[in-house]
């Protein structure tokens, strides 16, 4: 009987020791499924972060766009303007002229649009660049003519043939200057 028995607590601790093992294989088998799942959340987390910065920044280049859009949306009309500004200064100058008593008047008229129309670039945030008698520089002033004069410095406007104007912090049209060579 002690070989029965012997043989029976044998079998049982065989049993026992598979019920461990498998037990064992179950929990490394566990193991692993949540090393792959937390490996696979990490990646999703990543992905999510950064789909959502992909959105803030393209939400923020599309701000910045609209917001320049808006600063300088009537950059066309106001270059537009400024022509018409050229052409009443036009007008006015034939003031210094001998003109009929009625055609001066006329010209008080142009006078004061003129004035208005300087108010107007003044509101929109157009300034005329000062340019005579200072050194050409290329990205406010586009140099027409050239001219040599003894009594001025070399690179110097001499003439301003064109206006220039500034519009907020950038160039709505340079000037077209005679410099001194």
């Amino acid at each position: 009987m002690e070989t029965s028995e012997t043989l029976k607590e044998e079998i049982k601790e065989e049993k026992k020791e598979a019920k461990e093992e498998k037990g064992h294989e179950k929990k490394v088998k566990k193991n692993k499924e949540v090393e792959e799942l937390t490996q696979k959340l990490a990646e999703m987390t990543d992905r999510c972060a950064r789909a959502q910065a992909e959105v803030i920044n393209f939400k923020r280049r599309k701000e910045e766009e609209t917001s320049l859009r808006l600063k300088y949306c009537n950059e066309d009309l106001l270059l537009k303007f400024v022509g018409v500004v050229d052409n009443f200064e036009r007008a006015i100058k034939m003031d210094d002229q001998d003109l009929t008593d009625e055609v001066s008047k006329f010209l008080e008229g142009f006078k004061m649009m003129y004035t208005n129309m300087l108010e107007i670039l003044r509101a929109n945030e157009v300034v005329e660049i000062d340019v005579y008698d200072k050194p050409f520089d290329p990205k406010t002033s586009e140099a027409i003519l050239v001219e040599h004069y003894e009594d001025r410095e070399p690179h110097v406007v001499v003439e301003v043939l064109q206006k220039g104007y500034m519009y907020k912090d950038k160039i709505l049209r340079p000037a077209m200057v005679k410099i001194n060579d």
